[in-house]
């Protein structure tokens, strides 16, 4: 028995710090710290936060003991900032159990990092911790994350249904409910109706011709008949916190032969990108078997060059990345990919891009299993939504 402690340390407020609310499914907008500290093979795990906060976190963190900031007052007195006092009763609490170094995780806030070097405690950051546990998802996340992209097919649904089923002008400016249907018409939209189902939105693309050349540009302008209307939505729900993301293309009136062409590229190379998913295959070599597909069409691959033409038609991003607790988590489906594991759940999101024409992207979300994959999408991937 050598007595001696080493110890883990996270910190930050929950609400915003995924990697803290993964590890304690305890959500508060507090400063909080977790702590894990081990003593001769004994584990024992402790959450600090404000004290009116104690008796909540007691009955819902996954945590041995809740504390505040004043049971680790240090010398000297804690001060009268919430997060200044959080991370000197960190520190504090470190110090009293004989602790001299400490291994963080990557979101470590600086003023926590400098209370425990004023204690005298060496720091180590370990880069996967808090990283690699949230890419393995559960049974109940899968369950949270189905429900997300459940909902967003459902808006996702009523606003291509919107576009295709709209009225042009004169001038082939869409009409909707008798006024003009504008991209930030749109995007209003799909908030109220995400609003009511009990999720959060932080602003849909909605990028009609020109506009959606840029693969994520939001979207400014009226929408027109003949051109391609990029919707991409990606709400969080509000109880869970899990997030869907779909993207479909719109057409409304006459789609031209190269549109369709376009179309059928992106989403042979969605199926290609989808099939390409399992357990133990890289996340390049899924990005490698996407953009196959665009090259072999004839399309390019890459950022245009100030010399192209405004014609220059090219797939310009990743495959897709991880999705979980934020829209945008690892792995990432691109060049440099890493390899998957059992719960990944990632977007697959093959896009082609023209300033000439515009953009098509069709997005579906997958959870990757030893055999290949779930896929949490079941809507249709067409242009018309008349």
């Amino acid at each position: 028995m050598t007595g001696k402690t080493i110890a883990r340390m996270m910190a930050g407020i929950p609400t915003h710090n995924m990697a803290m609310y993964h590890r304690l499914r305890f959500l508060v907008g507090d400063p909080a710290v977790f702590i894990e500290t081990t003593t001769d093979g004994v584990q024992q795990t402790l959450m600090i936060l404000r004290d009116i906060e104690m008796e909540r976190a007691a009955e819902h963190a996954r945590v041995d003991r809740v504390a505040c900031p004043k049971d680790f007052e240090p010398e000297g007195g804690l001060s009268g900032d919430r997060e200044t006092a959080t991370a000197q009763a960190a520190a504090e609490s470190l110090r009293r159990s004989g602790v001299e170094q400490v291994t963080v995780d990557r979101s470590l806030p600086a003023i926590y990092a400098t209370m425990l070097e004023r204690a005298g405690m060496h720091l180590t950051c370990d880069f996967d911790w808090g990283v690699v546990q949230r890419r393995t998802k559960d049974e109940q996340e899968v369950a949270w994350l189905r429900e997300a992209q459940s909902v967003t097919e459902n808006i996702m649904q009523r606003a291509c249904e919107t576009v295709g089923q709209s009225t042009a002008d004169g001038q082939g400016l869409l009409q909707h409910d008798g006024e003009p249907l504008t991209s930030p018409r749109l995007q209003t939209l799909i908030d109220i109706w995400l609003m009511e189902l009990g999720y959060s939105n932080p602003g849909s693309i909605v990028a009609g011709g020109p506009e959606g050349a840029d693969c994520h540009n939001r979207g400014h302008e009226a929408l027109r008949t003949g051109q391609p209307v990029i919707i991409d939505i990606f709400p969080q729900n509000r109880q869970t916190l899990y997030n869907g993301d779909c993207t479909r293309t719109a057409v409304h009136g006459e789609i031209s032969d190269e549109l369709r062409r376009m179309h059928e590229t992106v989403v042979n190379a969605k199926a290609a990108g989808c099939a390409a998913v399992r357990t133990g295959v890289t996340g390049e070599s899924v990005h490698q078997a996407t953009i196959d597909v665009i090259l072999a069409a004839g399309y390019n691959v890459g950022l245009p060059k100030p010399t192209d033409p405004d014609t220059y038609t090219a797939m310009v991003h990743g495959t897709g990345h991880g999705i979980g607790l934020e829209v945008h988590e690892p792995p990432l489906l691109d060049f440099g990919g890493p390899e998957l594991v059992a719960g990944d759940a990632l977007t697959v999101e093959p896009g082609l891009y023209s300033k000439a024409i515009g953009g098509i992207r069709v997005e579906d979300m997958v959870v990757t299993t030893d055999s290949g994959h779930e896929n949490l999408n079941q809507m249709s991937e067409d242009l018309h939504w008349g």
